[in-house]
This record gives structure tokens, sequence and C-alpha cells, in this order.
């Protein structure tokens, strides 16, 4: 792809261009009277495929970076010559690797496919504007995403999943269907709207049942707190460029992008025997975080969102049970989302952390004692974890085939010593709890987002908003309509009534948009009769019942699911 530009936009400038998930991209500083948009996707594919056909051989050559410096300094590829000096001081390189294909020579690790004729598909799919190096101070370039598969049928079928995926978006079906909206005004903070309030509390009440059934106890902590607290957590050296500050006074304050600091002055307040233990505190806690607004999408990635957070303090020969005991309540709760294809990570300690060496080999060994001792498959993920610990992630695969990060549980030995938190033993000796961070869910916002897309907005009967609208025939049966309704209410049914002055067709079709799972005709004949005609969406026309009969019928859905 960088080829066919630089051939068509001859003093483009040529950035970065990595492999991502659905594909690739490659950023582009194209020159200032070359105006490219959309439009001119299909332009450079030809010149792609043209390439493709001749089957270029791709040609690897090992210089000095004095050599590559002086060679793309000489072409005025001036993000070449930063990336090649940024090499020789972060990693010290002694030679770099230039790859040709046709008349193109470019800086990559490699390595590469034998030649361009292997590839048998391309599409470009969309333009987006990129930082430079992601710092909003630099320059913008202009991103371009594609893809390539080894048959055209492959393409094809993937084509197919991103058509599936924009129809599912979130972000198009949340104002749709009265779940949530997002405004210029808080950039990255969802505002939910009634429904989408209904979904949050729906998604609460099964993180609390596993709350009650594991015997939790919920609390609540200040969302702003002293900046002194986050230097004693480690916060400050390790996460404060993604906080947010502010002063009052002579004070200074952090709102919290963590609920863990909170909970060890909860636990820190009290005395505790073992007998005590293992003590679990659990909170639905609010953090903000400062994420770069270039990177913020839907609920998926906000600035601020609820954690179902909980942080259990217990002896190190509770921690595999407590540990296990974590990850069935995560599979429960899956199960109960409808996510069927879980996978687990192991994520060991990363460059940037706190704690000492024998810490973390400890916590690190526990957390693979627990997960083997389950028989539960995992993968490593060295160096992914948590600055205070390592952790065990969960990755629910969604309808689309979509891999989505949600559960953590995270082993903690650090935090315990900064706040100087203990209990008794036996012996009426002091000794040092270890911290058990976990989320089942981990953000609300996210998780509700991910549902949005996995069910494409029209959720099970149990987890649905609204669980039927009873469509009016005419503005005479609107009191009827709105009797039905308090009836079903009463029965515990969420329900509404579209007493608008539109034809019943038109309100047939909006309910559908609306994805209700049962829309309710009333008119003459079932005014009458006492009862209302039932149209399922699972089942179609299912003929006239009583209100009553209906609400059985939710019920048994709801509790069957």
């Amino acid at each position: 792809m960088a080829e066919a530009v630089v051939e068509l936009y001859p003093g483009t400038k040529v950035a970065i261009g990595p492999p991502i998930e659905q594909g690739f991209y490659y950023d582009f500083e194209f020159p200032p009277d070359a105006r490219v948009t959309d439009a001119d996707l299909e332009r450079i594919e030809a010149a792609m495929r043209a390439h493709i056909e001749a089957d270029e051989p791709f040609e690897r050559r090992d210089v000095s970076p004095g050599e590559a410096i002086e060679t793309f300094r000489a072409q005025g590829q001036d993000y070449k010559v930063e990336l090649i000096e940024d090499l020789v001081r972060d990693e010290g390189v002694e030679t770099v690797s230039l790859y040709r294909n046709g008349p193109f020579e470019d800086l990559c690790r490699g390595p590469h496919g034998p030649s361009t004729g292997r590839i048998k598909a391309v599409k470009l799919s969309s333009l987006a504007g990129a930082y430079w190096r992601g710092d909003e101070s630099r320059q913008m370039l202009t991103r371009v995403y594609g893809t390539a598969f080894f048959s055209g049928k492959d393409l094809d079928a993937h084509l197919e999943r991103i058509e599936q995926a924009k129809a599912r978006d979130h972000r198009r079906l949340g104002p749709q269907l009265g779940l949530f909206m997002l405004r210029e005004e808080a950039p990255g903070m969802p505002f939910w709207l009634a429904n989408g309030t209904t979904l949050l509390r729906l998604i609460e009440a099964e993180v609390q049942a596993q709350l009650r059934k594991r015997g939790y106890e919920e609390i609540k902590t200040p969302h702003l707190m002293d900046v002194d607290l986050w230097h004693r957590s480690g916060h400050w050296d390790n996460y404060r460029e993604s906080m947010y500050f502010t002063e009052s006074g002579e004070r200074q304050y952090a709102l919290r992008p963590m609920n863990c600091p909170g909970a060890c002055l909860v636990f820190g307040s009290k005395r505790h025997s073992y007998r005590e233990l293992p003590l679990r505190i659990a909170e639905f806690g609010q953090v903000s975080r400062a994420e770069r607004e270039g990177v913020l999408h839907g609920l998926l990635r906000v600035r601020a969102f609820t954690q179902d957070d909980a942080h259990v303090y217990c002896a190190p020969e509770q921690v595999v049970d407590e540990v296990t005991d974590i990850c069935a309540a995560i599979d429960e709760l899956y199960a109960r989302f409808g996510f069927e294809d879980v996978r687990v990570e192991l994520s060991t300690r990363p460059d940037k952390s706190i704690g000492s060496d024998e810490q973390w080999a400890q916590a690190e060994e526990a957390l693979r004692r627990a997960l083997e001792g389950q028989g539960r498959e995992y993968k490593l993920n060295p160096g992914d974890g948590a600055f205070y610990g390592p952790k065990i992630d969960f990755h629910v695969t969604d309808a689309l085939g979509r891999s989505w990060q949600c559960g953590t549980c995270q082993l903690d030995f650090s935090m315990p010593e900064r706040f100087d938190l203990s209990y008794t033993d036996p012996d009426d000796e002091q000794r040092r709890p270890v911290m058990i961070h976990r989320a089942l869910l981990g953000s609300m916002e996210r998780f509700a987002g991910i549902l949005i897309e996995h069910y494409a907005g029209r959720f099970p009967v149990w987890l649905a908003p609204l669980q039927a609208i009873v469509l009016p025939v005419s503005d005479r049966h609107n009191d009827y309509a709105g009797r039905v309704a308090a009836e079903l209410r009463e029965a515990g049914v969420r329900v509404a009534v579209d007493g608008r002055s539109e034809s019943v067709g038109k309100k047939i079709r909006d309910a559908e948009l609306g994805r209700y799972p049962y829309m309710l005709v009333v008119g003459d004949r079932e005014e009458e009769a006492g009862a209302v005609a039932v149209r399922s969406h699972e089942e179609g026309e299912l003929g006239a019942m009583p209100a009553a009969e209906l609400a059985a019928r939710v019920r048994g859905e709801s509790e069957r699911a």
C-alpha cells in the first residue's frame, strides 16, 4: 500500500504501518496539494493490485543506522529518520533492515512473505486522522486502513462481518434505542437515558446476586481524595498521566482512577482478626481516567465509568481458594449473559511496577496454581500485569467472533504494605494480608456496549429494558392500553405504550426498530375480550391472550434464561 501511495502521490512522507487485529494501517503525510478522500481508496487499491500481479519479490538488506538515515533523509522521509534515531537511542541497534519490492524500499523489522503475488485479495476500508506518535502536539497524519487475504472468498466473508459489525454498532443503536447519548460537552462521559439506566441496573443486579451468594460486603468511597493518598498507593509514580487533578485552597486532590486505595482505607480503619478473613469488600465505584480524545470510542473507551469492583483481603494460604471462587463467579455471570466462548490470560510483571522480586514470584505462582487447579486452559501474557501485581484476565467472544477483555483478578502484595494493613493471627501476632483486586465484568459501561453489539440491541426478554410495548389501534383505545400497561407493570413486566396518533402499521414498524421482545396490539376486539393481540419477535403472531397470561409468559422466559 505504501508503494502505491508514494507512486500516486509523489512527495508523500511515509510514517508507520503495523498489522492490527482486523488487517493493517499505514500513516502518511500527503503533499499539501493532495486532497485524499474515501473516494480515492479504489484508485489506491488498483495500484496495489498492479504490484500484486507483478509478483514483485521482497528483498531485504541490513545496513548501518547511519546509512539508513542518509538514505531516508535524501528522500525527505523525516519520519523514517526519526524512527531510526529512536532505535539507536532506545535499543542500541547496530543495523536496521530495509525491504524492497519493485522500486520501493521501506524500513521494516520483517520478516516478509516471498513476494507480493502471494496476496490474492486486498481491500482498503477507511481513512482517519492520527497524530504522529499519538502526540496531539505533533503533525496530524492520514491513516489508511485496509485488510488482505489469501483468497477472494475469505475477503468477502470478512467484509460481511464488517457490515454486520456496522449494523450492530452500539454508537448507532444506543441513541436509537434510548439507551445513552454522547455529547461534545462531556467527551468520553456518556449520558445514560431511561432505557440504558434500566439496562445498567439489570446488569448490576446479576453482579449483586454474585455478591450475596459469595459473602461480599458493599461499600461506597469518595470520588475525590487528597493527592497524598495517591502518592502512598503508588498511583502517583505509575499512573498519574492518566489522572485528573484539582485544587481547593492549598490542598491538591485527584479524581480516583481506581477504587483500591479507598478500600484500603476502609480495611485499615479498624483491627481485624484472622477469623474475619477472607474479608470481601465490593464497590460499584465510578472512576475517571484522562484518556486522549482521539482514542475515545463510544462506551468501549471512555473517561468516566463504573467498575464492578471488589477487594478481597486474605491470608496467603487462602489465595488459591479465593481466586478459584472468583473465577467460578465470572464463569456463572458470562454464561448468564450468553457468552459461551471465554478465553483466559495470565499476565506477569510489567517493566513499570512496584514490589519485590520475591513478592512478584510468589503472586505469579499463586495465580498459576489457581488456574491449573481448576484444570483451566490459559495463555501466558508476559509483561502485561498491573503495576502492583500479576493478573488473570477473562476475554469473551461475541456473536461476530470478536474478543473482548472484561473480568480480571489481580494479586497484590504491595498495597497492603503501603497502607500498613494487618490482621491478628491465632498466636495474636500481626500479619500482613494479601489483597486481591477483582472485577467480574470490568467497566459496566464497556460491558453494556459489548452486550448491545453482541445482541444487536435485541436483548433476551430478561435483559430487555422494555419487554413489551402496547400499540393501541386508534386514539380511542389509549385508555384501555394504559390499563393493560398498568396491569403488566403490577405483574413485574417492563412495558411502554405508544399513544401517538399514528397508524397501527407505523407503530408496528417503529416497534420493530425499537427491538421490543413483545408487541401487544389492542383494538375494539381486544378491549371487549379483555385481552391483547400478542406478537413475539422470536415466534411471530401468538394470538389474543389476557395480560396476566402474557405476564406469566414473560416471567417464565426470564426465569429459564
